[in-house]
């Protein structure tokens, strides 16, 4: 088994976040508003279906009386 060495993997690590392509502020930015809206539409989405869906099991539930 081989040893393990704590000073050479935090070596190992800050080169490989030195590899990393950070984004930019305006990347982030722009992304986080696209998730954001996306979030948005997603749920008017899911509230109309629950609403649309609610209201035809409530007339078929309806006939039976």
């Amino acid at each position: 088994m081989a040893k393990y060495n704590p000073f050479s993997f935090i070596q190992e690590v800050r080169q490989e976040v030195g590899k990393v392509t950070w984004p930019t502020w305006k990347e982030v930015w722009i992304t986080t508003l696209m998730v954001l809206i996306m979030v948005t539409l997603a749920s008017i989405f899911f509230l109309l279906a629950d609403q649309v869906l609610g209201w035809v099991v409530g007339q078929i539930l309806q006939l039976g009386r």
